[in-house]
Order: structure tokens, then C-alpha cells, then sequence
């Protein structure tokens, strides 16, 4: 008989190890683990981690198989292992109505449970009996999963569990924005049940996305049907939200060492090594002790200080529980797992050595890993003096089964039984390795033959939508009705994925749908709802902000593709060239550097060897029939091109589906190349034309059905291309008769013999009057008084308000009036399509939201994603009625989020972005920079387009120097003035102009104002009368005259914007207000404040501020790097409505922060900072007074009562900020001082 080699027998011990840990333990029905005999209950999480070193040991048998016994141990094994999956996948399926209710609700109460019975796969507590919302606990059994298929286990059996495990994708792709209870099912670690973002479910749930996309469930025995799909959108958000909060946890955790699951094995869900590195640090640094790890700071759980009776904590208690964390030996695990991936034996070494001296021995011999090490409770005072000093005894479960499992595997893969590998087939571990520079490849492609020659004529050769047959293009939404169809199962009542935008990622490959290839274009290009694609130079510049995107985010094989269209919006407005901001754009292009990006330009066939595809097999045909077949009635010689292509009818669960499915069928029947067929008699071409427009008008139904906008350009066909009726207005371009009428004199609202308003006549006066602004107007009225669904009769029957404004609209669009555009879509109440997704991605960067103007209650704080109809809703409320704020509100959120995206560093130590206020500073800026008024700053804020809408916003973030100026060409009747944004750099400024944070020009040149009725600069409710207008060849109207003004046109009358200052001769003049105004309203603050704010409350009772105050206590509950303390203490300076004053606030904080390190016990009462910056005030207008400084220099603010002139003084240097405040709060200290006499407040 062959003797056992030296691997067998140690491979045999660990199997011992093994079967008395684990294995004797599973439920013999159902394959899952209880917990222990006080909690019998199947964790999902502890159960997946259970598990793994049972599949690692069978791997290890398989692979240093001695004998053929060994071979069955192995094959034994693994079946314990697919039957635990198993076993977790029955769970899940006793509740897929909870998956397919949380993929729309995202709420706690329809999540999947954490636990379940192990003997019955059953729910052991309700729904809001524990804290059941643990993403990363679903997403950690996907991953094994994954990762247990790739290395041949076949754990998936049919084609229903296949769309089961569909579906739970979808139920974790958007864990970037989903708030649950993490790790250690408490959320907050108060342990009140408040869900928060954590870090280590985001980084799971990334992990399980990228391990699944694209893998057969059946394995190599596996056809298309079972292979399952991930969004590379998805994953890349969780990547950034990763990014931006490690080396963070989440809110309430600055640390937390459950965060080393997913930096290293199992999830190496973190691409940048150097977080890595960084948060691995600071988990050693803070949370390291003797025995172990704590799980976070200040961990009440199973210390001799914790309430056993009560489940969760007060707030103050926490501090009780600093120093006496129980220290975890799991982690140390993790940490022998990381030595070996990373190959550094020295770690190994290390806490494999820590790790022998903690675990218990048995009289078997075997060592068990118990759960903590806790304090004794006669020895809490020592441990709380002198930390790590004391011996402590092992508590909880012995073993901790899931700290065992990895134990093992940890040793296993450190003495050679198996290589890295072999436990991550599919690669996970080299995520930190750099990748290649990405190349993106832009088509251009041109709507019509027409377009393509203007190109060609400035040296651009592309091809149009006709000429790249038979590749399809289409908009990104049919992408997403297309996904919408992903994983859907009647029979299991899953409806596929939720219905929502795909990203750049995901329409920069191509894809091959029932064996046709399709291309998408951009979803920023098919913005048709909202005015934002109406600005060239908007949808320029998001095609620079996405392609660098691309080139940062792309991990997929193959280049990236955007395909580009060039259409009619884009074209000059006499349609004989390109828009020139276009032109610019393609011809930089071609260059191949663009955005920051590499960039390769060319034409789609040449892209296809070298770009990414995607097989969406799902489309194919699932059974019998064929989803093919056109409906019968127009189905009439055309039977030999609809041939089986495979689309199941029977599948679909809604009409949206029907649309889907008929839309593609056309699509692809229409583009069929035709048979030849035998010569028809003249009823045939006539049966065969009507079929065919029958055909085309029916596919431009289920186009429109599908809200795929702009629908000429994906279907070339000219029986689309002649305009459709409209309710057209007599605009100004109207026939010449028109307008060569005399003017009529008369003004004001038509009223009848009663003195009510004549609405007939008014009706008539809207039809005689050719200026777009009082048409505006005169809607305006007509729908105050009327509603938007009232009939004016203008052109017959049909002719309602609303219709009316749609066909303003759209000539606003055509002539660029931005102003009117946006009063027009706050009137019909259009929303920006991402709104939401918006909102979420500022949320999930760990930034919370406010809405209208402060203070509260009208400013509305957002600091959870809600859906878009309630958004809209808040955002109305807040903006107090007035249509220019909410619409601006939306515009600028989109904007912030764009940003984010791609220049996360723009928004650091900021925590709540106060989008009322950046509103306001934007038209004070404006105000002074252009020497205006407030109303007219207003006017010409909601005129400027909204590429320069954006660029004011990206200025006013960066805190760089700009100055604003108007355009000194002439302004062409009808089109907004430009207002031109300039960085103002060192070239050419004095050192004068350099010295300091920023400066604006206020005094630039403005150039001579056309008055003309589309000047929005001019009041639009200025009455059209005045002298200059006399000549204006329309008929006026009055708005002025009428009574209470409840008809006048909305602006922003509320924003407090100073009036015209005279222009000082100082260049420096207004700078620091300047500055100070853009840091309060961005709440911006030095780097490290809320930690020496944290610092100098321990050493006072509180500091009061504006009547609110920050009490000392706060620190008894949070740690000074927790942003849950950063915004709370952001939120008490938030009731300060002045932004500048605001930021004084701050410097006089950050002065009183020194004292917090100078070796005072305690400062004494509540520091009241309001005072300090009064004294500082007071000392400075006595200094100026005495210097001879003129009474109107020092003018007080009236609100606050401190001088501008203060606001307005650089914080260093004799007369500066910080000299006065640090003098005032040595005499607000001394009081205190321990010297003092007794303390006076």
C-alpha cells in the first residue's frame, strides 16, 4: 500500500480541523450553518466566510490528490460547499418579492433578511426587528459565487436561478447610494437603528458586480442564456464613492476594520494603491491593540461598560467606551490574507506568530479562534489610564467560525497547499496593478447627406447614419429599455431591471443584439426634455467632461467608442455652416488629444477590430415562436424578411416590453435587405408603398412610445423629414405685411365695460404682437388666470395655454433666449432627466444638499436620495414660488454633479453645498463685476447660456481668480449678450492684482447696450412705451400698470444683492469680501478646522453661535474625524444667513483652536463667538477712526452691524482680520484664564 506523503497528512489534519469547526455543525437539510446554540440562527455573511475554507481544502485535496480517496474527499467537500450556496439561494428565493420591491424602493423595510432559520431556510425576525438592510452581506455571497463557478464548482442549476441572480445584481448595482447597516448590522454607531453609506458594503457590492459581469452561472457546459450582466456605470460609481470616503467607513466611523475586507481578500475592491495603503495604516494605528483589532472606536459591544438590558446607546455614553473596545482577533486574519497577496512574508510572519499566542488550545490539540478579547470589569480604570496594559479574557463564540475559516485558509495558502489563484480565479487581486493609457475612438457621424458635405467642406470627413449600414445607431434610451428587459421571469414575478440612464460606459461599446450590430449614442445628446442641449457649446462641452471620463474610468477590454452625431440643432442658424464652437470641438479632435484624453478619430467600420462588444444574448430567442412576426395586417408580401430572429413574445411582462420588442422588429425588418422580387402590377407598388408607410408610421409610434426623441436621425427616411403642423405664433420672421402695420398706441391689459380684463382681446393682442417677451407676458397671464389647459381659440380648437408656451418655447430655443427658455420651462414645469441621479451622486459623495435661500425653514435640506417627483416638488417649495430659483436649482445641481464627477478635489471640507447661496453669489458677482443692479445682475444671470452658466459655477469653485466682463461685439437682435469668463492668471496683472486670494474687475468696460425688446438686461416688465421703443414695429403692452403684480413675469426678487458701489480706485478694493462671501456660501474651511474645533470644545462648555450652541458633550459621542461631527457643527454655522459673516466666524474658531493646543485644562463657560468678532469689530473702527478714516468708508453692515470694511481686509498684516480677532480674543479669554479674576460673562 502507497504511504501517505507528509502533504497528505497535514492536509488530513486541517480536514479534522475543519469537520469538528464546521462541518459537523451544518443543518443536514438545508446545508446552512447556525450561528452557535445560544443564536441557532444562518447568517448570510458568517455562513459565506464558513464556508471558504472547506473550498479551499477541497481544492488543496484535488490538487495534491495522493490517492483516489483523496480525490472523493475532495469532491465531498465541494458538494458541502454547493450545498451551503445552495442553501442561501433558497432563502433568496422565498424573497424575491422583497428583491423586486427594494430595486425600486431602496427601502429598509423590503430588503432581503440578514439571517434565516437553518433548518427551513425560513425568516426568524420581522422586517424591523433587526437590522436587516447588509449589502455586503448579499454581495459577498454573489462574489463566492462567482468566484466558486469560475473555479468549476456548478452551483446554478437553472435558467430561473440564473434571472434570480440577475436580480440580485440589480438589487446591490446601486449600493453607491444606498444607506444600510453594514458590517455589524447596527448602521450609526449609536446603534439606533440609522442606516448610513458604509465603505465596505459599497466596495463588496463593486467586487460581486465586476466578478459576475459577463460570467456563464452554468460554466463551460453553459450556453448565452446563462450568462449574466453588469453595468460598467455601476461599478464605476461605487468605485468613486470608494474613492472619496476611505480611508473613511462611513459617517459616524472614521475607521473601521471590517474596511480591510474589501481593500485586500476578498473584494480588492480599490484600484489606487495608495488608499490602500493609507486606510490599511489607519485601521493599524487606531484600532490595533493585543489581542486583535477594534472593529471602530468607541465600540460599546460586549465591553463591561455596556448596557446589556438596552439595545441601543445614548450619545454621551459613547466617550464611556474609548480605550475599552473589545479587540477583535478576526482581523488579524485578514491581515495574514493581505501578507500573502501582497507578498509580504514579514506580515505573515508576524500575525501568524500574534495570532498562535491568542488562540485556545483544546485538549486535542486543535486551536480554536474565539470572537474578542474584553477588558475585565475590575480592571476598566487601569485600561482607561494606561491603554494595552491590561490582560483580558476571551469572550463570545470560541470558535468564531468565520474568523476560523479564514484562519485556515491563511495557512493553507502560506505553507504552498494552494497558490492565490486557485482561490481568485477570476482575478481580483491584481485590480491595484496600473493600467494602460486608454484610448478613446469618437465617430463623427452626420444626420444627413447635406451635413456631411458642410463638414467635408471644412476639411471633416465622416459618414452618415445611411452609410454605416448595417450597423444601427440609436439613442442611449433604447439601451435602456433594452436592459429594462435583463433578468425579467414572469413566472418568479422578477421585472427585470429598473428603468434608468446609461451612462458613457455603457454606450461606448457596441453591441451585438439577435446578430445585428448596434451603436449608441450618448445619453448627454439625447437630452431633448430639458433647454441644456439647446447650448452648443453645453453639449460640447459635456462631451469634453465625458470623454475624460472615459479615459480615466474605462476598464473594459478593447478601446471605447462614442459615436457622435452631428444634426441640425447643431448648424448656424441660416443653416449654411457649422455652429463654430462644433467645428472648434472636431477639429480638435482630429488633433488626438482632447479633454485631457488620447483620442483617435475615424470612421465606425475602422473601429471595429479594436473596439469593446457586447453580446446581449438575452434578446435572443428563449422559446418557442418568434417575436419576429409582424401583426398581420400589414404583413402582406413581405413574408420572406421577417424571418425567425428570435424574439419571444411570451416574455414580456408590460406594454413597454410590447413597444420594445416591435420597435427593434421593424427596425431590424426595415433594414433587411430586400430579396428581388418579381416585377409588381400596379396594385402591388401600390399595396407595397402603403405597406411600407404603414410600416414607417407605426415604427414612429413605438419610437415616441419609447420617448426616443429626435427619431430622424435614427431612421433615415424621408417620409419624416417635412414639419409637422404647429401652432406657430406670429413671430418676428412672419410674413413682411405683418410687420409693417403702424404700431397701435394702445397699452396696458384690454379690459371690457366691468373693468375686468378682456381676455378675448388679450387673446388678440397675444395674436398681433411679434415680441416673443410680451407673448411671455401675455401667456403668463392667460395661465395665472386661466390654467395651463385653457382654449384661447387662436387658430380654432386646440390652441391651449400650454401648447402655446411649448411653441414659444421651442422659437426661444431657435433663437437662444435663455432667459425666456428658463422662465418658460419653470412655467411648464420640464425637469432636468437626471435630477435625481444628480442629487444621488452629490449625496453619495458624502455631500449633503440644501435648497432655497437661509435661513431655515424656507432652506431645505436634502440628506437622503428621494425620487424625482418629490425632489422637483421640495426644490418648488423651497424656491418659495419663484420659477427662476427652482429652475436655476436644477440646473445648477446637474452641474455640481458633473463636476464631481470628474474634479472630486474641487469639493473638499465642504460638506453641505447651499445651492440657494451659490445662486445668490453668482448674481453678486455678477452685480459687481458688471457694474449693475441686483435686478438687472438677476436678469442677466438667468441669460446667460447655460455653458456659461456652468463656467461661472466652475470659476466660483475653484477659487481661482476670474473676472466677468461683457462681450464688446455687438449683440445681434434676439440673442442673449455674451458675458465672457476669463481666469485671470499672472500674465499682465501687477503684483498688486497677484497678492491676495482673488480679485475681480469690476471696472471693466461694458459695451453700448442695444435696447431692444430681447435685451435681457432691460426689465422685462419695463413698460414697452418708453420713448425708445416707440419705433419697435409691434404692438405693446403694459405689464407694469397692473394692480397687486401678481402678473408679473418671475426673477429673482428675492436674492439680497447689493446695489451699484462706485468703482474704487484701489484695484484690491472688494477683494476679501469677495472672497469671504464665496468660502461662506460654499461653506469652505482650512484644512483641519472641525478637527481643532473637536479640540477646543473638550477644553469649554460649548461655543454659542448666533444664539445656537455647539455643546461640549458633542465629543462624548463623536470622534474629531467623523464627517457626522463635521456636519453637525457645519449645520449650527449654517444658521448664520451672511456668508461673509459666516466666514469671520470661522477665523475667529480657528484663533480660539490655538488655545485648544497652548496646556490649559479648561477654558471655562460657553465661549460666545459672535462677541469676539464684535470686540474685534469695535478695535478696528476705533483704529480707523483715529487714523482719520471718513464716516461712509466705515459703513456698518446693517444686519450684522460690522463694517464693510472689515469683511474686506486681508486676514495678515497690521490692520488684518486675524490681528484683531486673536487681540479680541485675549480679552474675551482672560476672564477664563485660571490667572483672571472669576470668571464674567
Amino acid at each position: 500500500m502507497r504511504s501517505r506523503s507528509n502533504s497528505g497528512v497535514k492536509l488530513d489534519n486541517y480536514a479534522r480541523i475543519v469537520h469538528q469547526t464546521i462541518l459537523q455543525h451544518l443543518d443536514p437539510v438545508t446545508g446552512l450553518l447556525p450561528g452557535s446554540s445560544e443564536q441557532p440562527h444562518a447568517w448570510v455573511r458568517d455562513n459565506v466566510y464558513s464556508i471558504v475554507s472547506v473550498w479551499a481544502l477541497s481544492l488543496a485535496y484535488r490538487k495534491n490528490a495522493d490517492t483516489d480517496e483523496d480525490k472523493a474527499k475532495a469532491y465531498e467537500l465541494e458538494q458541502s460547499v454547493v450545498k451551503l450556496m445552495r442553501g442561501i439561494l433558497q432563502c433568496i428565493m422565498r424573497q424575491l418579492d422583497k428583491v423586486e420591491k427594494f430595486k425600486y424602493s431602496k427601502s429598509t423595510s423590503d430588503s432581503l433578511h440578514a439571517k434565516y432559520d437553518p433548518r427551513t431556510c425560513a425568516t426568524v425576525v420581522a422586517d424591523d426587528k433587526w437590522g436587516h438592510l447588509q449589502v455586503d452581506a448579499t454581495s459577498l455571497f454573489l462574489l463566492f459565487l462567482a468566484q466558486m463557478t469560475a473555479s468549476g464548482l456548478h452551483i446554478v442549476y437553472t435558467q430561473d436561478e440564473v434571472d434570480v441572480v440577475q436580480n440580485l445584481m440589480f438589487y446591490i448595482e446601486a449600493a453607491y447610494k444606498v444607506a444600510d447597516y453594514g458590517m455589524w448590522e447596527r448602521g450609526d454607531k449609536t446603534n439606533q437603528g440609522i442606516t448610513e453609506l458604509n465603505a465596505s458594503s459599497i466596495g463588496t457590492a463593486k467586487a460581486a458586480l465586476e466578478a459576475l459581469d459577463d460570467l456563464n452561472l452554468f460554466g463551460a457546459k453553459g450556453g448565452p442564456g446563462s450568462v449574466v450582466h453588469a453595468l460598467a456605470d455601476d461599478i464605476q460609481h461605487c468605485q468613486s464613492i470608494l474613492t472619496s470616503m476611505l480611508p473613511r467607513a462611513s459617517i459616524s466611523k472614521e475607521v473601521d476594520a471590517g474596511v480591510l475586507a474589501i481593500i485586500s481578500y476578498p473584494a480588492f475592491a480599490v484600484e489606487d494603491m495608495n488608499i490602500v495603503n493609507k486606510t490599511k495604516e489607519e485601521i493599524i494605528s487606531k484600532l490595533q491593540g493585543r489581542y486583535g483589532c477594534c472593529r471602530f472606536l468607541r465600540d460599546g459591544h460586549k465591553t463591561p461598560k455596556e448596557d446589556p438590558n438596552r439595545c441601543y446607546y445614548e450619545s454621551a455614553e459613547l466617550k464611556l467606551f474609548e480605550n475599552i473596545e473589545c479587540e477583535w482577533p478576526l482581523f488579524w486574519t485578514y491581515l495574514i490574507l493581505d501578507g500573502i497577496f501582497t507578498k509580504t512574508p514579514d506580515q505573515v510572519q508576524e500575525y501568524q506568530e500574534a495570532l498562535e499566542g491568542i488562540m485556545i488550545k483544546q485538549k486535542d490539540g486543535i486551536r480554536l479562534l474565539p470572537e474578542l478579547y474584553s477588558v475585565p470589569p475590575d480592571k476598566v480604570e487601569e485600561e482607561y489610564s494606561n491603554p494595552h496594559s491590561v490582560e483580558r479574557i476571551p469572550m463570545g463564540q470560541c470558535p468564531l467560525k468565520w474568523g476560523q475559516s479564514l484562519y485556515i485558509l491563511g495557512n493553507l495558502l502560506s505553507e504552498g497547499f494552494l497558490a492565490p489563484g486557485e482561490i481568485d480565479p477570476l482575478n481580483r487581486r491584481f485590480s491595484t496593478i496600473p493600467k494602460p493609457d486608454v484610448v478613446v475612438q469618437v465617430s463623427v457621424l452626420a444626420e444627413t447627406e447635406e451635413i456631411k458635405q458642410l463638414l467635408l467642406k471644412n476639411g471633416i470627413d465622416v459618414e452618415t447614419v445611411a452609410d454605416i449600414h448595417p450597423i444601427h445607431v440609436q439613442p442611449s434610451r433604447v439601451l435602456s429599455h433594452i436592459y429594462a428587459r435583463l433578468g425579467r421571469n414572469p413566472r418568479l414575478g422578477l421585472t427585470g431591471r429598473p428603468y434608468r440612464r446609461i451612462g458613457v460606459l455603457g454606450t461606448s461599446k457596441f453591441y451585438i443584439i439577435r446578430n445585428t450590430m448596434f451603436s449608441f449614442t450618448p445619453q448627454f445628446i439625447d437630452h431633448q426634455q430639458f433647454y441644456l442641449a439647446l447650448d452648443n457649446k453645453m453639449i460640447v462641452e459635456m462631451l469634453r467632461t465625458e470623454i475624460a471620463y472615459l479615459s480615466s474610468r474605462w476598464r473594459m477590454t478593447g478601446r471605447p467608442t462614442v459615436t457622435f452625431p452631428i444634426s441640425q440643432t447643431m448648424l448656424t442658424e441660416d443653416h449654411t455652416d457649422l455652429d463654430p464652437a462644433v467645428l472648434a470641438t472636431l477639429k480638435k479632435l482630429q488633433d488626438g488629444y482632447y479633454g485631457g484624453a488620447r483620442i483617435q478619430t475615424g470612421k465606425m467600420s475602422e473601429f471595429l477590430t479594436t473596439s469593446c462588444f457586447s453580446h446581449l444574448s438575452f434578446l435572443d430567442g428563449k422559446g418557442s415562436g418568434s417575436m419576429g412576426r409582424h401583426d398581420a395586417e400589414y404583413d402582406d408580401d413581405d413574408d420572406d424578411d421577417d424571418g425567425g430572429d428570435g424574439y419571444v413574445h411570451e416574455l414580456r411582462c408590460d406594454d413597454e416590453a410590447d413597444d420594445l420588442a416591435q420597435y427593434l422588429d421593424h427596425l431590424l425588418a426595415h433594414a433587411a435587405p430586400k430579396k428581388p422580387k418579381q416585377q409588381l402590377g400596379a396594385l402591388g407598388r401600390f399595396k407595397a408603398a402603403a405597406t411600407k408607410t404603414k410600416e414607417m408610421v407605426s415604427l414612429m409610434k413605438t419610437a415616441q412610445d419609447l420617448n426616443v426623441q429626435n427619431v430622424n436621425m435614427y431612421l433615415p427616411n424621408k417620409l419624416f423629414r417635412s414639419r409637422q403642423p404647429s401652432l406657430h405664433l406670429n413671430l418676428p420672421e412672419s410674413s413682411s405685411s405683418q410687420g409693417s402695420q403702424a404700431p397701435q398706441k394702445e397699452t396696458g391689459i384690454p379690459r371690457d365695460a366691468s373693468g375686468a380684463i378682456d381676455y378675448k382681446a388679450l387673446v388678440q393682442l397675444l395674436k398681433d404682437t411679434q415680441s416673443l417677451q410680451d407673448q411671455a407676458d401675455i401667456l403668463y397671464i392667460l395661465f395665472k388666470d386661466k390654467g395651463m389647459d385653457w382654449d384661447t381659440g387662436l387658430h380654432g380648437k386646440g390652441s391651449t395655454v400650454r401648447s402655446l408656451f411649448t411653441d414659444l418655447y421651442e422659437k426661444a430655443g431657435e433663437l437662444k433666449q435663455w432667459g425666456l427658455i428658463r422662465m418658460i420651462s419653470g412655467v411648464l414645469k420640464k425637469k432636468v432627466e437626471e435630477l435625481d441621479s444628480a442629487c444621488s451622486d452629490l449625496l453619495a459623495h458624502q455631500k449633503h444638499l440644501t435648497v432655497g435661500l437661509p435661513p431655515e425653514p424656507q432652506e431645505k435640506t436634502i440628506t437622503a436620495p428621494i425620487p424625482p417627483d418629490q425632489l422637483a416638488a421640495l426644490i418648488d417649495e423651497a424656491s418659495n414660488g419663484n420659477i427662476s430659483v427652482a429652475i436655476l436649482t436644477q440646473e445648477i445641481m446637474v452641474y455640481l454633479a458633473m463636476s464631481i464627477r470628474t474634479q472630486p478635489d474641487l469639493f473638499s471640507e465642504m460638506f453641505r453645498l447651499r445651492i440657494g447661496l451659490i445662486i445668490q453669489v453668482m448674481a453678486t458677482e455678477l452685480a459687481q463685476s458688471l457694474n449693475c443692479s441686483g435686478e438687472e445682475a438677476t436678469e442677466s444671470l438667468m441669460g446667460l447660456s447655460p455653458s456659461e452658466l456652468k463656467n461661472l459655477l466652475h470659476h466660483i469653485l475653484s477659487g481661482k481668480e476670474f473676472g466677468v466682463q461683457r462681450s464688446v461685439r455687438e449683440m445681434d437682435a434676439g440673442v442673449s449678450p455674451a458675458i465672457s469668463i476669463h481666469h485671470l492668471g499672472n500674465v499682465g496683472a501687477t503684483k498688486s492684482e497677484r497678492a491676495g486670494i482673488s480679485k475681480l474687475k469690476s471696472d471693466m468696460k461694458m459695451a453700448e447696450r442695444k435696447l431692444s425688446m430681447t435685451d435681457p438686461f432691460k426689465d422685462p416688465r419695463l413698460s414697452l412705451t418708453d420713448p425708445v421703443n416707440e419705433g419697435l414695429q409691434s404692438q405693446s403692452l403694459d405689464v407694469e400698470n397692473i394692480e397687486s403684480g401678481r402678473y408679473r413675469l418671475p426673477s429673482i426678487e428675492s436674492l439680497d444683492i447689493p446695489e451699484k458701489s462706485m468703482v474704487a480706485k484701489d484695484t484690491r478694493h472688494g477683494q476679501w469680501l469677495r472672497r469671504r462671501r464665496l468660502d461662506g456660501a460654499l461653506n469652505r474651511v482650512p484644512v483641519g478646522f472641525y478637527q481643532k474645533v473637536w479640540k477646543i470644545l473638550q477644553k469649554c462648555h460649548g461655543l454659542s453661535i448666533e444664539g445656537f450652541v455647539l455643546p461640549s458633550s458633542t465629543t462624548r459621542e463623536m470622534t474629531p474625524g467623523e464627517i457626522k461631527f463635521s456636519v453637525h457643527v457645519e449645520t449650527v454655522l449654517n444658521r448664520v444667513p451672511q456668508p461673509e459673516y459666516r466666514q469671520l466666524l470661522v477665523e475667529a474658531i480657528l484663533v480660539l483652536t490655538m488655545l485648544a493646543d497652548v496646556d490649559i485644562q479648561n477654558i471655562g463657560s460657553i465661549i460666545h463667538v459672535g462677541k469676539i468678532v464684535h470686540l474685534a469689530n469695535d478695535m478696528f473702527y476705533k483704529d480707523q477712526r483715529d487714523l482719520g478714516a471718513e464716516e461712509h468708508i466705515l459703513e456698518k453692515d446693517p444686519s450684522t452691524g460690522v463694517c464693510r470694511l472689515l469683511y474686506d481686509s486681508a486676514p495678515s498684516g497690521r490692520f488684518g482680520s486675524m490681528t484683531y480677532l486673536t487681540k479680541a480674543v485675549a480679552v474675551y479669554v482672560q476672564d477664563f484664564l485660571p490667572s483672571g479674576s472669576c470668571a464674567v460673562q
